[in-house]
């Protein structure tokens, strides 16, 4: 009589528990070995053919890079900084209107011309055209969206327009 017989256990039931077990540590050590090649993998393009031996060096030299790059973007952030500064003085903000100064003697020929900067200073140029007469120009300056010399109502009109233009500088 054999040992299990006495404890009264199919040996049948002993093998297919055994079996089970077998195939389960089998999957488990097959799934263990792919995980493995998938570590090996990171690995060898971690240290991209250095041994190991060079790969501090490499984490230097990275570092290295890395703060000349921190560099590079800190002066270009001051450059943009300059840009800014000095785009503000640029012309920035157009307005035309165009009108007829004297109906019907002139056409739609007249206009004016308003450019302003990002401040609001600038000039409007105004030409008043007519059939007879000829042509006649204009320039008055503006501070701050105000004319010190009266405007005509199609200069008031070209300066608000203007000044409600968006800014190159606006997001």
């Amino acid at each position: 009589m054999n040992l299990f017989d006495k404890i009264g256990i199919d040996s049948g039931y002993i093998i297919i528990i055994m079996l089970i077990i077998i195939i389960a540590l089998f999957l488990y050590t097959f799934s263990l070995s792919n995980l493995i090649k998938k570590y090996k993998r990171r690995q060898d393009m971690f240290l991209q053919g250095n041994d190991g031996k060079n790969l501090e060096q490499a984490i230097i030299n990275r570092f290295r890079e890395l703060n000349e790059v921190k560099k590079t973007v800190n002066e270009n952030n001051e450059i943009v900084k300059q840009l800014q500064t000095y785009s503000s003085f640029a012309f920035q903000k157009f307005a035309v209107n165009k009108y007829d100064a004297f109906e019907g003697m002139g056409g739609k020929t007249s206009f004016s011309l308003c450019v302003l900067t990002d401040n609001n200073d600038g000039f409007i140029i105004s030409s008043v055209h007519n059939e007879i007469g000829g042509c006649f120009t204009y320039v008055k300056e503006i501070i701050r969206g105000e004319s010190y010399v009266v405007l005509s109502s199609e200069e008031k009109k070209a300066l608000e327009t203007a000044k409600n233009r968006r800014s190159c500088l606006d997001d």
